[in-house]
Order: structure tokens, then C-alpha cells, then sequence
């Protein structure tokens, strides 16, 4: 078991430490005055931010680089062959998963919040950081995302308050230590660990069952999933929805961006008016959801109305990235086809003459699994562009590919065409889009390059 505040004489090692949650948890430790060390396959600004903080990075991994460390931790994407935790098994070096050590980080602080769900959660997070930093509540944040107001994805508190995201995958968040939990939904994703959606709703209800007594567990109440899960905790509980729960959204106007205004009820009682800065109905339930928490910590509702009106979100979640011969570009890390209809419904209210789509999809077991959902998630895009899969973790069976996506997504009267390299996907637009058109990029892989690209091609 790890302690924050007894074992800073420690040495720590993390396999894979270049990672947005790895370079987070590394960057905490270094501010406790831990001795932090960490490999990965290559270089980035999160690796050359951790050395500049006094990490020893290691580019490259090789069992030289465990010798006399006193902790190695590995993400759920190592591999049991690595090198590294294979050396230090050897040398009989402690060895932790990320989300157990992240878990016993959570147990040093008593008011601990985790965001579970399958869509949402680093925008849930996001928010909720906004909120508890102008609260003035001195929280420790991890969050799966760049924020400007933490100038990366991670903040050190020196407060009992601490914010984390509560992956799902791998049942990672039973590791966890929540005083509050939320549930955002239960959907079915990370098929290739789970065996169905009936084995994901009992893993959140695990999750749930982790909140003591007299903390609180906060759930969308029109989620069908989490109404059943909500009904067995024995905790305190909140709900949200858009017209269900104990916060309720009423008047909903949205302007010229899709960014919506809208009167929050509780209980049936006006509570106040938010006006948010980004956009989408699922942008409403976010910020619902973070309205609970803040209650329950009696937050002042004019400093919660603030932050949210401050908030502008997260780099990767419908993120305006430029706009070149009056064609704007926007990035999303949508890869889930409810993610995808969500943030596409959101482009709807957004200015445009046409909006295009620019899809890679993420993982062949995701493809594969939720193939039909796929084929009929598109529905809110003039043109849509297929790129390759784009592996992560996982080797091509050559069972799924794009191509055979793009012929489902076309047979329900969606236009689309599949395009297999950035550079001829950037010739294609420039060749098809037109002044007031919108190009979205969408995907968790590096689809976002396309943007970037079409922005700097003179």
C-alpha cells in the first residue's frame, strides 16, 4: 500500500509515463518532493514538461532503467512481457496498476470525487474544476484532458479535495476510494474486455457500492441503467436530467453557437439560471451533474453559475481549432457512436453551410462490436470522410475495416466516402468545402493532424 504523505523518500518509476493520467499522477508526486523516474516509446511536451520538473525520462524502454526504484507503476496498455515490469518482478521491486495507485492517492484525501461514465467524464471533470478552484477549495485534480485554468491536466491542492476521473475499463474504478460518485451513463463500450452491457452495469453498480454511507452518489436519472443502480446504494444520492431527477433543466435556449441558457429546478423549485459557454444538450446533463456535487458541498449557486459560464472546455471536446478561407475547423475526441451523435447533433445549432466529417474510428474490437450502431450514428453530417482504424493497443485480424463501415454508413442515406491517407483526405477538402462550411475532425486517435494540416497548407 502507498501513502502520499509517508513514503516521499520513495522512488517511483512509471512504465509509460509520457500518458495523459501517467504524466498527471508523476507530475503529483514530483510536487510532494517525490524522486520520479519514467519511460516511454517517445518524446512529447508532457515528457519534457515531467524533466523539467526533475524527472529522469527515459525514451526508449529497457530493463536498464530499473535498478533501485522503491515503486514501478504500469498502465492497463503495458503488456505483461515488458521489459521493465519484467525487471523489476525480478528484482523484487513493488509493482502497482495505475488505477490502484491512483486509488491509494484517493485515500489520502477525505473528499474525493470520482467522474464515472461512460461518455462525459472529462468534461464533467473539467467542470467541476472550474468550480472548485473559484470556490477557493484548493482541490488536487486529475483529469483525462488539457485544461487552460490548470495549464495541463493536473493541479496540486493542499486541501482535503481531490477530483479524479474513474476510467471504467478494465473495471479500473473498483480501485478507487470515492467519497462522492458520479454516474454519468452506462453505455456498452470496451467490448473486448467486457462480455456485454449487462457486465458494465454491474461493474458501475460495483463502482457505486464503493461510496460510504455518508458520502453521495449522483446519477442522470433518465438513464435506465442507472435508475437500477441508484436503487440499491445506501448512500446519500442526487439526481439530474433534462426533465427527471431532483435537478431538472427548464427554458432551454440555445444561441448562435448551440451554447445553451437554461433555468435549473431542484425539486421543483427555480435554483438559478446557467448560461454555458460550450455547446449541445449533453453539455446540459454535464453541468447538471456537476450542480449536484457542488450542492452537496454547498457551494454558492453564483460561483457554480460562474464557472460554468467561464468554462470553455477541454482541448479534443469540440475544440474550434481555426478557420482558413472562411472554413472553420473544429477537433472532437468522439469515438463512441453515442459521443458521436451527441457532439453531431451539437454541430447542428453550430453556424455552417455544410458540415463535414472527418471519422477514425478507434480500436477493430469497438468497430466490430458496435458495427450497426456505427452505421447509423452519422446521421447529422452532410459529408462524411472514413479514415483506417486506428489500432492503439490492438494488432489487425483483418476481420473489420473502414471500408466496410463506410458501405453500412451509406446504405442508410448518409453520404460517404472512404479515404485512406491524411494527405488525400486534405486534398479532398480542399477541393469540396467552401466559405461557411464546417470540417469536424473526430476520433481518439490522431485525426485531429487533418485539421492541423488544412489550417498550415499555404
Amino acid at each position: 500500500m502507498f501513502n502520499l504523505n509517508n513514503d516521499k523518500n520513495k522512488k517511483v518509476h512509471f512504465i509509460g509515463i509520457g500518458g495523459i493520467s501517467m504524466s498527471g499522477l508523476a507530475e503529483i508526486l514530483l510536487e510532494y518532493g517525490y524522486t520520479v523516474s519514467g519511460s516511454d516509446k517517445t518524446e512529447s511536451e508532457l515528457t519534457n514538461k515531467l524533466k523539467k520538473m526533475g524527472a529522469k525520462i527515459f525514451i526508449g524502454q529497457s530493463p536498464n532503467n530499473i535498478h533501485s526504484q522503491n515503486l514501478v507503476i504500469y498502465t492497463a496498455a503495458i503488456s505483461n512481457d515488458n521489459p521493465e515490469l519484467l525487471r523489476a518482478i525480478e528484482l523484487k521491486i513493488p509493482v502497482m496498476d495505475r488505477a490502484e495507485f491512483l486509488g491509494c492517492i484517493m485515500m489520502d484525501f477525505k473528499q474525493s470525487i470520482a467522474v464515472s461514465g461512460t461518455h462525459g467524464k472529462t468534461t464533467t471533470t473539467s467542470m467541476l474544476s472550474h468550480i472548485l478552484i473559484n470556490a477557493n477549495l484548493d482541490p488536487t485534480i486529475s483529469v483525462g484532458g488539457e485544461l487552460d485554468i490548470l495549464g495541463g491536466n493536473v493541479r496540486t491542492g493542499k486541501s482535503d479535495y481531490f477530483l479524479a476521473e474513474a476510467c471504467e475499463y478494465k473495471a479500473s474504478f473498483l480501485k478507487f476510494h470515492p467519497y462522492i460518485g458520479i454516474v454519468l451513463n452506462v453505455d456498452a463500450d470496451h467490448l473486448d474486455y467486457y462480455k456485454d452491457i449487462d457486465e458494465i452495469e454491474e461493474t458501475f453498480n460495483a463502482f457505486t457500492k464503493l461510496i460510504p454511507e455518508n458520502g453521495l452518489l449522483i446519477g442522470w436519472a433518465e438513464d435506465q441503467r442507472i435508475k437500477k443502480i441508484i436503487a440499491e446504494s445506501k448512500s446519500n444520492i442526487l439526481t439530474y436530467g433534462i426533465k427527471v431527477g431532483d435537478f431538472t433543466a427548464h427554458n432551454i435556449i440555445y444561441n448562435g453557437t448551440g451554447c445553451a441558457t437554461f433555468d435549473v429546478m431542484f425539486k421543483g423549485e427555480l435554483y438559478g439560471n446557467i448560461e454555458l459557454s460550450v455547446p449541445g444538450e449533453h453539455n446540459i446533463l454535464n453541468s447538471l451533474a456537476s450542480i449536484c456535487c457542488s450542492h452537496f458541498l454547498n457551494i454558492p449557486f453564483e460561483s457554480v453559475s460562474f464557472s460554468l459560464k467561464e468554462f470553455h472546455g477541454t482541448r479534443r471536446r469540440f475544440e474550434k481549432k481555426g478557420v482558413k478561407n472562411g472554413i472553420t475547423i473544429i477537433d472532437d475526441y468522439a469515438h463512441h457512436p453515442v459521443e458521436i451523435m451527441a457532439t453531431l447533433k451539437a454541430a447542428k445549432n453550430y453556424p455552417h453551410k455544410k458540415i463535414y466529417c472527418v471519422f477514425q474510428p478507434h480500436t477493430y474490437t469497438r468497430t466490430l462490436n458496435l458495427f450497426n450502431e456505427f452505421a447509423v450514428a452519422f446521421r447529422n453530417t452532410d459529408k462524411l470522410i472514413l479514415l483506417d482504424i486506428y489500432a492503439a493497443r490492438e494488432k489487425d485480424t483483418g476481420i473489420i475495416n473502414s471500408a466496410m463501415l463506410c458501405d453500412a454508413i451509406s446504405h442508410n442515406n448518409v453520404d460517404a466516402v472512404y479515404i485512406k491517407s491524411f494527405e488525400a483526405t486534405i486534398d479532398y477538402l480542399r477541393e469540396n468545402t467552401t466559405e461557411g462550411d464546417v470540417i469536424i475532425t473526430m476520433g481518439a486517435g490522431d485525426v485531429y493532424k487533418v485539421g492541423e494540416l488544412f489550417l498550415n497548407q499555404i
